[in-house]
């Protein structure tokens, strides 16, 4: 039986266009915790109440009262080996893209160049009145609702359930799925839609698919090639070291 280690290193060395689709699985590994199981957070806020653009609308200073916590733990996370091994591999010429479920920005922290952020960020606040743009840290997350200089309420630029997808990072996704001779699914279950769409969009286009995660997701038995089962941040690193191996064993028989 091939090592999968091994097996997926030798995928993507012979890639032409590697993109990667990452989820909370990824950031859970810094301190920061998912929307499903017990995750601390999540046991005291209801995801499907607090995230749920209707509840912005309706009372945004309750909101922000879960918000302010979440921004705590994510101001304060520091991307880890996996973040940097993606980095890396990015650095090597072989990963084009990471599509980020994420908007903790850990992938960019991390050296990430080209990262398509399909659930936006928390990085920034738009005013709900005049649309005005902030940086997280520019603003004070302490007060019990947080405010434009107009008076207007800030809202982070994630989307919240019951948000369309940014168009252009919906188009900038699906067109990478469509290139891609590679896809590597790390730290997400692929359950939720449209980005549970781009992993099955890639396998009909031909692609390969390498899938990172702690347990057998729907993905798993239906279009995944070769399946790690792990913590990102411990399969990561050993990919790019056989990746770099191969590299060297080419070099030293050439």
């Amino acid at each position: 039986m091939k090592d999968p280690i091994k097996e997926a290193a030798s995928i993507i060395r012979e890639s032409k266009y590697l993109v990667a689709l990452t989820g909370a699985g990824i950031s859970v590994e810094s301190g920061i915790p998912a929307f499903r199981g017990s995750q601390g957070l999540w046991d005291k806020y209801d995801p499907f109440e607090y995230a749920h653009i209707s509840s912005f609308y309706n009372n945004p200073k309750k909101v922000w009262s879960m918000l302010r916590e979440l921004y705590r733990i994510s101001l304060n996370a520091k991307p880890n080996p996996a973040h940097y091994a993606l980095s890396r591999l990015e650095e090597m010429g072989f990963l084009k893209a990471i599509i980020t479920q994420n908007v903790d920005g850990l992938h960019q922290r991390a050296g990430s160049k080209r990262v398509i952020e399909f659930h936006g960020s928390g990085e920034t606040l738009t005013c709900l009145d005049c649309r005005k743009k902030y940086k997280i840290y520019d603003v004070d997350i302490n007060v019990p609702l947080p405010k434009c200089s107009c008076g207007g309420v800030l809202k982070p630029d994630i989307v919240f359930f019951g948000e369309m997808i940014p168009p252009e990072a919906l188009d900038e996704s699906m067109n990478l799925a469509r290139c891609a001779d590679v896809f590597m699914v790390v730290g997400t279950s692929a359950q939720v839609y449209p980005a549970a769409g781009l992993p099955i969009m890639a396998k009909e286009r031909g692609a390969r698919i390498i899938e990172i995660n702690l347990e057998l997701t729907q993905l798993t038995s239906s279009i995944t090639d070769v399946f790690l089962q792990g913590r990102a941040g411990e399969i990561l690193p050993l990919l790019v070291g056989e990746i770099l191996k191969g590299n060297r064993s080419k070099v030293d028989n050439s």
